[in-house]
This record gives C-alpha cells, structure tokens and sequence, in this order.
C-alpha cells in the first residue's frame, strides 16, 4: 500500500446536496435564480449554495486530524518494512558469509539456516500485510466518520437556512462567488469538532 493511495482514501470526497426547505429565506441569501416562460405564469426559484471541498479539507480540523493519523499509520509501514528488510538482509549476509568461510559442518545445517531466512521473509510479507490491512480498515472508517460529521453538520445548518441545494464546487462548471459558503461550514463544523473535544 503506497502513501499515495493512502492519502487518497482519506481525502476522497462524495459528491453530496442537501436540501431542507421549509419556506425560510434569509433577508441575506443572495438572489435566486428564476426560471420563467412565455406560457406559464409562475416562476421556479432556486436557493443553492456551495462548498469548496478542496478548501474545507484543508480548514476543516478533524480532516486535519485524520491526515496526520494516515500519516501515522504510513510511517509505521514504512519503519516496519524497513526494519523487517534489514532483519532478513542481516541474516542472509551471516549465510552467505559462514558458506564463504566453510562454516556449514553439514548439508543439513545450511538448509536448516534457509529454511529459517524463508520462514523470515514470510512472516515478514504476513506481518506487513496485516498491518496495511488494519490501515486500511481503520482509514476506511475515518473516511465514513468524516463524512458523516460533514453531512450531519450540513443538514444542520440547512435547518435555519433553508437552501434548496447545498453542492460541492466541483459538481459544476461555475458557480457565483456569492454563493459560496465555505468559510460559515468550515466555522460551523471546527467549532462543534471543538467542543466535542473539550468535552471528553
């Protein structure tokens, strides 16, 4: 498992709206958009806003804390492999050089010390294994916290707005900077993620 891929399990974003709307419209909220034709009499009116994920990622103080822990779980795989490499490397020199120096009184003693340096590499390969498992697992799990912490958060705050639709950025090709509400999520979310702190 690469940091790469890592990184990407736990950045990678759903592409999510949410909409609750009770008829609330804020004397703020910037202007609606409408649609209107020749042969009807009422209009449609959107009230969307956006998030920058990219942004929110970045700000966003669990999201902080769950890239440093991925970063955590890589450099332990990253140590653990080095360490059982240099273990296995350590061993096979002490056979090469003992077979060098005529060191083996027997056939069988040189194939005891192979069957050894294999049971290694493959404890080694186990190990490794389970431990980019157990990652794996374990980002797989704050991702669905993460996400879920950002919707819960989002169907809250739509609670006393009352926006049609709540998008990311990169569901559309354009939006209105006026739209954005970025900065007010990011608040929102760091200032609950920092209360459910200081209350453990």
């Amino acid at each position: 498992m690469s940091t790469s891929s890592l990184l990407l399990g736990l950045a990678a974003m759903t592409m999510t709206a949410c909409g609750d709307n009770n008829g609330k419209k804020s004397d703020t909220d910037a202007s609606p958009v409408e649609k209107t034709s020749d042969t009807e009499s009422t209009s449609t009116v959107l009230n969307i806003r956006y998030i920058d994920s990219d942004s929110l990622l970045a700000n966003y103080n669990l999201a902080k804390d769950l890239q440093e822990a991925t970063m955590r779980a890589v450099s332990r795989i990253d140590n653990a492999r080095q360490s059982k490499g240099s273990e296995i490397q350590k061993f096979a020199s002490s056979i090469e050089q003992k077979a060098r120096s005529n060191g083996y009184l027997s056939e069988a003693s040189y194939n005891a010390d192979m069957q050894k340096l294999q049971k290694m590499q493959q404890d080694a390969e186990n190990y490794l294994a389970n431990l980019s498992r157990n990652a794996d697992n374990e980002l797989a799990q704050q991702q669905i916290q993460l996400n879920d912490s950002i919707e819960s958060f989002i169907k809250s705050y739509n609670k006393t707005h009352g926006f049609d639709a709540i998008l990311y950025k990169n569901a559309g090709v354009y939006f209105n900077p006026a739209l954005d509400i970025t900065s007010d999520v990011i608040k929102g979310l760091n200032a609950r993620y920092n209360k459910v702190g200081e209350s453990k």
